[in-house]
């Protein structure tokens, strides 16, 4: 998953505390967990995925059990290398408990954070990835409060200079790797700037299929065309390169957004396409995520690796033209970890308003979950029961089509936060 430099400690009376991310092959298939180790006078305690574990350590070996909160134990066994741990699991078998497995498994050390202060790091991309992935290399080590400021590339690719640098196919910047999250958090990303960094974008003259009748299609068998679009640093203004007398003088205030956002999906979910989305974020194309708002997305893996991309200078709502003004970014955001907090789709809060993203194969079904998850919000951090939630959505509720180009749909429910400050309890 990533790899970290481990110098190896003499046994010593002082408390030493590691990090690291255990590499479990069970049966051919990788499982990620979180290993957090204190050790002592060679004794060792700590958690694995908040398993508590105890054991010793002799010479270069670790040996320690975890107990599960059904009673289950598991024995590893780890010799201590210059790249982190290496040894054997003993698990009991999952279709027979009562029979004892040996995997392999290998450990890396998470370096230790310099300082509590929060930090400004500044990465300049290598290479980009297009999957949303939890094997790939991590490209920067974060911790909750610090910032980054990075750049993006286009969905096809290309980046400020005009020059291809990835694969098309909204190629992501990262992983991030935030050392201090954990499966079962939730990861707040702050979108403090987006700044576009050329002078044009390129789109479609397109109508998406979902958004047309048969007789719209029947008149539309020509559109799919490339259009150009100037972008007006200065003025923050978009207009069409090359057009008619009767869009010559069209231009719009552009909107810079990040169509791409998103963590790495759990164990036992295949790398998912940089072009699909879900509950781990991904290729949302919602146009709220802009400079100044908050995505949530919750935790699936140690270190959540975030990913993002897939900038756009200006979107209107469910992205119909099938490509936005697709263009290159330069982005700055920071990481918050809130610890052992669930939501189970994400989430954007702006200044003034709180948004549900339900993500899926139909407007019907992304619906449904965009609704239920304001109702979890509510009851959440406001208190209230279902029949006040229902009363606070039939009154004031908004819904806003996302995203109509992809596999899946979006669409997001959306609550004015001046409505929410007269509810007399809020949970903290």
């Amino acid at each position: 998953m990533t790899i970290f430099s481990l110098q190896t400690q003499a046994q010593s009376k002082v408390l030493v505390h590691h990090s690291y991310v255990m590499k479990l092959n069970r049966w051919s298939n990788t499982i990620y967990q979180s290993l957090e180790l204190d050790e002592r006078d060679g004794k060792i305690s700590g958690n694995i995925d908040r398993d508590p574990f105890v054991g010793v350590r002799t010479e270069d070996t670790y040996l320690f059990t975890a107990t599960a909160t059904d009673k289950t134990t598991y024995t590893y066994r780890a010799k201590i290398t210059s790249d982190g741990l290496l040894g054997t699991a003993d698990f009991p078998d999952s279709n027979h408990p009562q029979v004892r497995v040996q995997h392999t498994f290998s450990a890396n050390r998470i370096p230790d954070r310099i300082s509590n202060v929060p930090h400004t790091h500044r990465y300049v991309p290598a290479s980009y990835s297009n999957t949303f992935s939890p094997d790939r290399q991590p490209v920067l080590t974060i911790w909750s409060g610090d910032t980054v400021q990075t750049k993006t590339v286009d969905s096809g690719g290309v980046d400020e200079q005009g020059v291809t640098v990835a694969l098309y196919g909204n190629p992501q910047t990262g992983p991030f790797y935030v050392a201090d999250a954990d499966v079962g958090d939730v990861l707040a990303i702050h979108i403090k700037s987006l700044r576009l960094n050329r002078d044009y974008a390129d789109s479609l003259d397109m109508i998406v299929h979902k958004a047309q009748t048969t007789r719209l299609a029947s008149r539309s068998t020509e559109l799919g065309q490339t259009v150009r679009w100037n972008l007006d640093l200065k003025n923050g203004l978009a207009s069409p390169d090359k057009t008619g007398e009767k869009l010559r003088n069209f231009k719009v205030p552009v909107k810079p957004m990040l169509g791409g956002l998103a963590v790495a999906p759990g164990n036992g979910m295949p790398a998912i396409s940089t072009g699909d989305a879900g509950n781990f974020g991904g290729n949302m194309d919602f146009n709220e995520v802009v400079e100044g708002n908050t995505v949530y997305l919750t935790v699936n893996q140690p270190g959540a690796l975030l990913y993002l991309g897939d900038a756009h200078a200006l979107q209107g709502d469910g992205e119909t033209s099938q490509y936005a003004l697709e263009t290159s970014m330069a982005v700055e955001f920071s990481v918050e970890v809130i610890k052992q907090k669930q939501i189970s789709l994400p989430r954007v809060e702006s200044p003034t308003h709180i948004m549900t993203l339900g993500q899926a194969g139909s407007l019907d079904e992304a619906l449904k979950l965009a609704t239920s998850g304001m109702t979890q919000w509510l009851a959440e951090d406001y208190g209230l029961n279902l029949s006040e939630s229902a009363q606070v959505l039939g009154s004031s509720v908004e819904y806003r089509v996302v995203n109509l180009a992809g596999r899946s749909v979006g669409l997001a429910a959306k609550l004015d936060k001046r409505l929410l400050k007269n509810i007399l309890i809020k949970l903290k």
